[in-house]
């Protein structure tokens, strides 16, 4: 036995001594999924922009991982990555609004063996519904490009206390999707935004990005309310709570690429009778993770063939590491002209591979300037004048072959090091190992982003 084994054999000794003192009663598991969330914006994240009292609470009182990435930074990809435990490529999602390959297995198949509901509200997104075939719950809202975003936990509650199996829920919400127009911002004063270095600062984009944090803070209260709920049926503390962050915001260098602000996800844990309160990691993990997690953590039978590994031990602290490489892929199509993208990264370095770079890049929605929601036409109006927005706008239209990052000294990405010798060697590998991963997935780069029709 290695001592990966014997830390997962350990993780299940402890579960099972718990259950055993809880009389046979297995745990619960809630899910609660945000829709492109600049995670960095969560106060417990460093975010000094507004307060998130209620993720926060699930913070401080279970652990927060600092090291997940999404393997595809757009919403479709990344939840079949969740629900299969599979990346892009293998289950058929390796570009936006495309269908799962339907000889896949989601956790809605898996769960239920180990005598699991699974329920989903809100967001569905993913198909064809015999890959997913969810008890779809009413209660939020599904439409992620709405007008209003009103939700109820009276029909999950009804739910959980007329259960007569344990359950699982996912409450997929739609904030903070554009087109922003959800929650209050009164109490946001866009003069004072902290922004990251990569976006710009002038006085249109500021009004722009109060709306998108008062939808953060929407989505924060919506966690209070998921909270509350547990508490009035009883369950809170026999429920494993997952905050996800899912991918980035639809803003420059965010959703739609490989660079970190699109691929970095909050994931935050509460379950007292295993996760230590106030508990962080900077293990790295990936959306395919979570499905042999959750598998582990129930007792079930793990999942052969699939690509996610249980990171269990690391949720209960029982070690300090999983992955030692975290993968991306990126296909433009149908958000925009052909535009492939892969990457790999350890803790501390980045490389990511641009398969078209004579290509200009262009999304559909972001970059077009009559969208309502104003965001290219504010960066475009403020390039006139501001040498940084225009620089900005160079980076992400305007990219390299191959771009390499020192992610310690450059969290942002900003300064490419792919020309500095003294990382030959590690860039060399790096290429090695990320050919070698696309390889074992049937990648086959550029000629996957391609027009598709669902079938």
């Amino acid at each position: 036995m290695n001592v990966i084994q014997a830390a997962s054999l350990g993780a299940m000794t402890a579960i099972t001594s718990c259950l055993q003192a809880q009389a046979g009663e297995k745990p619960n598991i809630v899910v609660i999924l945000a829709d492109d969330l600049a995670s960095h914006e969560i106060a417990c994240y460093g975010g000094t922009n507004i307060a998130t009292p209620n993720i926060d609470r699930l913070a401080r009182e279970g652990v927060r991982f600092t090291g997940c990435y999404a393997s595809c930074a757009m919403s479709v990809p990344i939840r079949a990555s969740l629900y299969t435990g599979l990346y892009p490529a293998r289950h058929g999602v390796f570009q936006n609004h495309k269908s799962t390959y339907p000889h896949i297995k989601s956790i809605a198949h898996y769960l239920p063996e180990a005598g699991y509901r699974v329920w989903r509200t809100g967001k569905t997104h993913t198909t064809p519904r015999s890959v997913y075939p969810f008890e779809e719950i009413p209660g939020f809202e599904p439409n992620c490009v709405k007008r209003s975003a009103d939700y109820s936990t009276d029909s999950l509650k009804i739910r959980i206390l007329n259960a007569k199996q344990p359950f699982c829920l996912f409450v997929c919400s739609t904030l903070p999707h554009a087109p922003w127009t959800v929650g209050d911002t009164a109490a946001i004063s866009p003069e004072q935004f902290v922004f990251p270095p990569h976006l710009i600062a002038s006085k249109a984009f500021r009004e722009i990005y109060r709306k998108y944090l008062a939808e953060v803070k929407a989505l924060d209260e919506q966690v209070g309310a998921v909270w509350k709920m547990l508490e009035e049926t009883g369950q809170l503390d026999n429920t494993l709570i997952l905050f996800l962050g899912e991918q980035g915001p639809q803003f420059p260098g965010g959703k739609w690429t490989c660079w970190n602000y699109g691929q970095f996800s909050a994931l935050i844990a509460r379950y007292p009778r295993l996760i230590k309160a106030g508990a962080s990691s900077d293990a790295l993990v990936q959306y395919e993770d979570i499905l042999p997690t959750l598998m582990e953590f129930t007792g079930g039978n793990a999942i052969d063939g699939i690509d996610g590994k249980s990171f269990l031990p690391v949720l209960i602290g029982k070690r300090k590491t999983h992955r030692q490489w975290v993968y991306g892929i990126h296909n433009n199509i149908p958000e925009g002209s052909a535009y492939p993208v892969r990457s790999i990264r350890d803790k501390r370095y980045k490389l990511i591979v641009n398969l078209s770079p004579e290509a200009s890049y262009f999304e559909k929605h972001l970059m077009n300037v009559n969208n309502p929601v104003g965001v290219w036409k504010a960066w475009t109006e403020a390039a006139k004048t501001d040498l940084h927005a225009q620089a900005m706008i160079d980076r992400f239209v305007h990219r390299p072959a191959v771009e390499f990052y020192d992610l310690q000294a450059d969290p942002w990405e900003l300064n490419n090091l792919v020309s500095n010798g003294k990382h030959a060697k590690r860039i060399a590998k790096m290429e090695k190992l990320l050919h070698t991963w696309m390889s074992q997935q049937g990648d086959t780069g550029a000629s996957m982003d391609v027009e598709f029709v669902n079938k």
